[in-house]
């Protein structure tokens, strides 16, 4: 791990270039590269490239391919899913040890959500990546002011694991105001310490996200593999070739 204060090493600046390509559909859910491909394309050697690869491979951003070099791990939605079930477990909780909270006066990380979300229209943001971490911080600070370190620490991880579907709900417009409205209701029934609602609210706020998230995504791969081979000649800018087919490896799908 850095020391820190010291500058970034050429392994985390490869790191933060390839996990940005993978977000931003540059690199494709499916796509095939070699570690000498990478290095050619970064001016690096193969060592920083092997330690970027293996710390986004232990992340679940990419699978190692025995002969045949990396691959952008495919989307499974039916792991998604399950994530996402997970994250609904642990906001109710934390959302009924808030509402039962002993004290009168709501706690600091309440007073902070409500300085962010609880805010006039015109002094909301409207930058989708701004937004998109304004909302990563409401819903964890909502299970951290539930004070279970080890569900904050759980919620934590599979936060960092839906994050590259999750920010995409941030990329239009109504999703942007809708939630400013949403978290704005449900910080309004913790307050009043209406569970039951809150509750309601919560569940069908992650559910809406959760549907609209697929659908943006699902849109942007399509749309990025039909330009990949015009803008890439057919491959990638590491080497792979792009497929539009029913076998379309961009996304895994359930056996069951």
């Amino acid at each position: 791990m850095p020391r820190r204060g010291a500058p970034p090493s050429l392994a985390d600046a490869i790191y933060r270039q390839l996990k940005e390509d993978i977000f931003e559909f540059r690199l494709l859910p499916g796509d095939r590269f070699s570690e000498g491909e990478v290095a050619a394309r970064m001016a690096a050697s193969r060592t920083p490239v092997r330690q970027a690869l293996y710390r986004l491979q232990r992340e679940g951003q990419v699978q190692v391919q025995f002969r045949s070099g990396w691959q952008v791990s495919p989307l499974d939605f039916a792991r998604f899913e399950e994530l996402y079930d997970l994250r609904i477990v642990l906001e109710l909780e934390a959302v009924r040890r808030l509402c039962q909270r002993p004290e009168v006066e709501p706690g600091p990380a309440l007073q902070q959500l409500g300085r962010t979300w609880l805010v006039q229209p015109e002094q909301r943001l409207h930058d989708g990546k701004a937004v998109s971490l304004l909302d990563e911080q409401f819903h964890c600070l909502l299970v951290q002011a539930g004070g279970n370190r080890e569900m904050a620490r759980v919620h934590q991880e599979v936060t960092e694991q839906i994050r590259i579907l999750r920010r995409l709900d941030f990329t239009q417009r109504p999703r942007i105001t809708a939630t400013y409205d949403e978290h704005g209701r449900i910080l309004g029934a913790i307050l009043a310490r209406r569970c039951e609602e809150a509750q309601l609210l919560l569940r069908t706020h992650i559910e809406e996200s959760k549907a609209e998230v697929r659908k943006i995504t699902l849109h942007m791969l399509h749309s990025a593999r039909q330009k990949a081979p015009a803008a890439r000649g057919g491959r990638d800018d590491l080497g792979s070739t792009a497929t539009t087919d029913n076998n379309n490896p961009a996304v895994q799908h359930s056996s069951s």
